[in-house]
């Protein structure tokens, strides 16, 4: 066993050695920046490793598919669109922590689903902790693996990057009104902000057109060619922005695609065309996969708990059937659920296809204050206008108090 460990740290040491040549060979300082004034006297490793051979973890870099691993839990930030100057969510070169961009964000709600870049995980111990369970390419992981993804948990209980408020990830639950297909390539090197795994900080500003809290993240800068979110032949900006503003940005230097490809066959709990149904009434329920364990996932409903009220229950009957009008009743269900552990319950969404979905299938029961809380929720997105899972389904509709 040991000379086994001793081999593997001997690979790991040279595959590090190996991939700083070929970065050296590009150009790029490996650091130019820190997270000091977030982590203050927390303990706190910043990742300079390499993490493919086209750049460190803030070069955002996807060579491959199964770099997404999918989350949930927590509120997160999207930077996805963030950048030109004039926009609701710009980028601006940060004057006082060099190697950095101030970007501006959307704050997404907790509950809904978000997808981390294995090879952008800026935190050193959470990296190594997560290649070891994933694979370096993250394809023993989910959404394409079986396992939960450990980053999940350290974003969800909000310790990947100490004095941080929330951690920018990439969501799809924009998707519906701002497609994230829109894409072009940059070839000339310029800085971009590399805003996967950032930190961010809720500074109280409101965007009236998505509904959603605006949050800023401290996005480290990097030197080389990337892929924005907009076709720049539409959008008429430019590749390279005028200072100080720069891109939110991410390089796939194999097919040019910065957006989660869809796995087989969905995203659980996620709008448009990339996520999961829900079920339908005249659909018989599906059998649990022979890989899931019914027990845990009845048991995970209920460890996210407050005040006697199981986030999980009251979480999934808002959650799949949301609109604008009520993010903050979505942001009330599902407050809290990063308090618990929710691998086993997404793990059966991904293999049977169906959002909000899990405790149908397994069975689970809701307590009878849970029940009275979805009911409550349920007439309460009745009175917006909106179709709830029980009217569509007839499942998760709670009881009257």
């Amino acid at each position: 066993m040991k000379s086994h460990a001793r081999m593997c740290t001997t690979v790991v040491s040279l595959f590090v050695a190996l991939v700083w040549s070929v970065v050296a060979a590009y150009g790029q300082t490996p650091l130019t920046f820190n997270f000091d004034d977030f982590t203050k006297d927390n303990p706190f490793r910043l990742n300079f490793i390499p993490t493919t051979p086209f750049g460190p973890a803030w070069a955002d870099i996807l060579d491959r598919p199964s770099n997404f691993l999918l989350c949930k839990g927590a509120p997160t930030a999207l930077c996805y669109y963030s950048g030109p100057e004039g926009s609701v969510t710009p980028c601006v070169a940060d004057g006082t922590h060099k190697g950095r961009t101030n970007c501006t964000c959307y704050e997404i709600p907790g509950g809904s689903p978000y997808l981390v870049d294995i090879n952008a995980i800026l935190n050193l111990d959470v990296y190594l902790e997560t290649i070891k369970v994933c694979g370096r390419g993250g394809e023993n992981c989910l959404p394409r693996g079986k396992m939960p993804a450990p980053v999940c948990d350290y974003i969800n209980n909000n310790t990947l990057i100490p004095g941080a408020d929330l951690i920018s990830t990439f969501s799809f639950f924009l998707e519906k009104t701002m497609p994230t297909d829109e894409l072009t390539t940059c070839s000339t090197r310029a800085n971009y902000g590399g805003c996967m795994t950032a930190p961010c900080t809720k500074t109280g500003g409101f965007d009236e057109n998505t509904g959603l809290p605006l949050v800023q993240c401290a996005c480290p800068l990097y030197d080389g060619p990337y892929q924005v979110s907009q076709d720049l032949a539409v959008t008429g900006n430019k590749c390279v922005l005028d200072s100080p503003y720069t891109w939110s940005a991410a390089y796939n230097p194999v097919d040019g695609n910065i957006s989660p490809p869809s796995p087989p066959p969905c995203y659980p709990d996620a709008p448009g065309e990339n996520g999961c149904p829900l079920l339908l009434a005249e659909v018989t329920l599906p059998h649990p996969p022979a890989d899931i364990d019914c027990k845990k996932v009845c048991s995970e409903y209920g460890t996210a708990n407050q005040d006697g009220i199981q986030i999980p229950y009251t979480c999934d009957a808002t959650l799949c059937t949301a609109s604008k009008g009520d993010l903050n009743l979505v942001g009330q269900a599902c407050s809290g659920l990063q308090e618990g552990s929710i691998g086993e319950i997404l793990k059966l969404e991904v293999e049977v296809g169906y959002s909000c979905a899990a405790s149908q299938i397994c069975g689970c029961r809701p307590t009878m204050k849970t029940n009275e809380e979805i009911f409550d929720l349920n007439q309460a997105q009745r009175t917006k206008g909106i179709t709830t899972q029980c009217d569509r389904n007839g499942t998760l509709c709670g009881t009257p108090h």
